[in-house]
């Protein structure tokens, strides 16, 4: 039977990485349609998916007949439409500390060096492959300074980022561990991190989220 949900994303994308993973924290079925973001000029420019995401962009969740774009609204339409096992804390604080882990990686970090972004270096302004590596490496750096910090110095950080569960900072984050090994920046500058990505990487739920473990990966 087709599942309700239906979530259309890229293996490489980082914002449908961080969704995969909360699916699969929550244990929800879905069904993967990939958008491939490069070939043909990028599905996602396509005139039906640009009816579904007008920012022709992914991920975009289907569920039923709503559709949701931007992966932190989809993370928490999930939270408050399946709401166990949660994704965020019960109590306001942590709710907000979460959130601002979140936002580093989904605001900060992650909007600076997407695949657009890069386009852009290279078709206006001309940037090389190796300057647009030192762009990518050092607005990752930048971010992941600041949580390093945030993370080692708060007591309410356990084998996650919040706490002994996983949770929407982890989702958040992991994905852009995964960025991070790809451009060259070394977790081991970051051993919070590294140590979070580490518990992380043992979980089934992040395991079958991982960019190589999707259908539309490239199997060489």
């Amino acid at each position: 039977m087709a599942s309700d949900l239906v979530l259309y994303g890229y293996w490489r994308s980082t914002a449908a990485y961080r969704v995969r993973i909360a699916l699969n924290l929550k244990g929800l079925a879905f069904e993967n349609r990939p958008v491939h973001l490069v070939r043909g000029g990028g599905e996602q420019h396509a005139p039906a998916y640009a009816a579904l995401n007008p920012l022709e962009l992914v991920p975009s969740l289907r569920d039923g007949e709503r559709t949701l774009t931007q992966s932190l609204a989809i993370m928490e339409y999930l939270d408050e439409t399946r709401p166990e096992p949660p994704l965020l804390p019960s109590d306001a604080a942590g709710r907000a500390r979460v959130r601002e882990l979140a936002q580093i990686v989904t605001c900060d970090i992650h909007p600076i060096g997407n695949l657009r972004v890069l386009q852009r270096l290279v078709t206006q302004f001309e940037a090389p492959e190796g300057e647009k590596v030192a762009w990518s490496r050092h607005w990752i750096a930048t971010g992941f300074h600041a949580l390093e910090t945030m993370l080692a110095r708060d007591s309410t950080t356990g084998r996650y980022c919040h706490g002994d569960t996983p949770g929407l900072a982890d989702a958040c984050l992991i994905p852009q561990c995964y960025n991070a090994l790809r451009w060259g920046v070394p977790l081991q500058d970051y051993p919070t991190i590294q140590r979070i990505h580490a518990a992380c990487g043992e979980l089934d739920a992040f395991k079958a989220a991982a960019p190589e473990a999707q259908q539309d990966a490239p199997k060489s």
